[in-house]
């Protein structure tokens, strides 16, 4: 195994929370009088931060209700967190795996960190993550890649031996700008055409598949 540590993206690849997502901000958009949109929509809305969600959910013209919209929704949202999101198939025995062959491992999304660090705890028992990030106060978002550089510091890895996986463009674009071996799945919100356009060097259709990639990754 060549990379030292791997760092995942939670939502749309550790976890299936799409379901969840759409149902509080509907809840939420509703409550301000304004239309909801069907759960596949949020494949789009998602991945660039909660506010980012809130401006995009909320129709055109009607931005200035974005931050009220995002008020309601955060309650509401940490209320239901575990309705309906689940692990994806197979990703327990993926990150058991890589945690027996020494590799290091962390989460790093632009999910709130609370609720980060909430899932992960409860949907992924007993993996041995060193560092779960999500968003905080003074630390940008991805794909800035000041978040995943202070944690290939704080487990003293060199930017260049980690990779980073996500299902997303931002994910991809973080892990270039980290200097990062960047892998792309293709379960969760967006597909192989945006993770490859996007600089991912390898694409995954299952977690076996995601094993074999990080296992014949080569920095």
């Amino acid at each position: 195994m060549q990379l030292r540590a791997v760092f995942f993206d939670l939502d749309g690849t550790l976890v299936d929370s799409l379901g969840d997502i759409a149902d509080a901000m509907n809840h939420s958009l509703a409550r301000h009088g304004l239309p909801t949109h069907p759960e596949s929509a949020y494949r789009h809305f998602v991945g660039e931060g909660v506010r980012e969600l809130a401006r995009r959910a909320v129709p055109a013209g009607r931005e200035e209700l974005a931050a009220a919209v995002l008020e309601t929704y955060r309650p509401h949202y940490e209320a239901h967190l575990f309705d309906r999101t689940a692990a994806y198939p197979g990703i327990l025995g993926m990150l058991s795996a890589l945690a027996e062959q020494g590799v290091v491992m962390g989460v790093l999304s632009n999910k709130s960190d609370g609720p980060v660090k909430q899932l992960v705890e409860r949907l992924l028992p007993g993996v041995p993550f060193r560092v779960v990030y999500g968003e905080r106060p003074g630390v940008p978002r991805k794909p800035d890649p000041t978040a995943v550089l202070g944690m290939a510091a704080e487990l003293g890895v060199a930017p260049v031996t980690c990779g980073f996986v996500g299902d997303t463009a931002v994910d991809m674009l973080t892990a270039r700008a980290a200097g990062m071996y960047g892998v792309g799945v293709t379960w969760g919100f967006r597909d192989a055409a945006e993770l490859h356009a996007n600089g991912a060097r390898a694409v995954a259709t299952t977690a076996e598949e995601l094993l074999a990639a990080l296992r014949s990754a080569r920095p």
